[in-house]
């Protein structure tokens, strides 16, 4: 089995001082239910590489080690594949090898060239034939479950844990998706 996850808020937390509706709020845009994701300027990414810094983005230890722990117990195959664009690329190698994240995950996806990152994901899944895949972005689980019918997609919240759609659940916590 092929198993996805994104990065942000599934294995690393947003800024401990910015609520994430802020976050959001900054490079997302939703309009009659269509998702478009802003490419900051040069002042914002000056400022995004600053709270991309790996102080402000703490891991999330449980998540981790649910993934660490069941990667070595099975022959399924675990792939990170984040949104994050080309500029936060060296940022985001850094809180990888910090967490050890790359010693878990057969491949890890960038966005380097700063495709729209819901269209970039749901490509990747459709070529590395994903089965399952956990994300944080609802908008972004409702574009590629229509994309992706065969894959079943688990949004992690703190909310609910409950059936979406056919092939979209939402859950509470990551070991759910099994």
């Amino acid at each position: 089995m092929n198993v996805g996850f994104d990065l942000d808020k599934v294995f690393i937390a947003y800024p401990f001082f910015l609520p994430d509706f802020v976050v959001d709020k900054t490079y997302k845009i939703i309009f009659n239910n269509s998702i478009i994701y802003r490419i900051p300027s040069k002042p914002e990414q000056f400022l995004r590489l600053l709270l991309h810094y790996p102080l402000f983005r703490q891991p999330i230890n449980k998540n981790i080690e649910f993934v660490k722990n069941i990667s070595k117990k099975n022959t399924d195959n675990y792939f990170l594949i984040t949104g994050r664009f080309g500029f936060l690329k060296k940022r985001t190698d850094e809180i990888i090898q910090k967490n050890g994240l790359d010693k878990i995950f057969k491949k890890i996806f960038i966005n380097s060239n700063n495709e729209q990152p819901h269209i970039f994901k749901s490509n990747l899944m459709k070529q590395l034939r994903i089965d399952r895949y956990v994300d944080d972005d609802l908008y972004l689980l409702k574009y590629a479950a229509k994309e992706n019918p065969k894959t079943k997609f688990f949004w992690l919240n703190n909310k609910t844990s409950k059936a979406l759609d056919k092939n979209l659940f939402a859950i509470k916590n990551i070991s759910e998706m099994f």
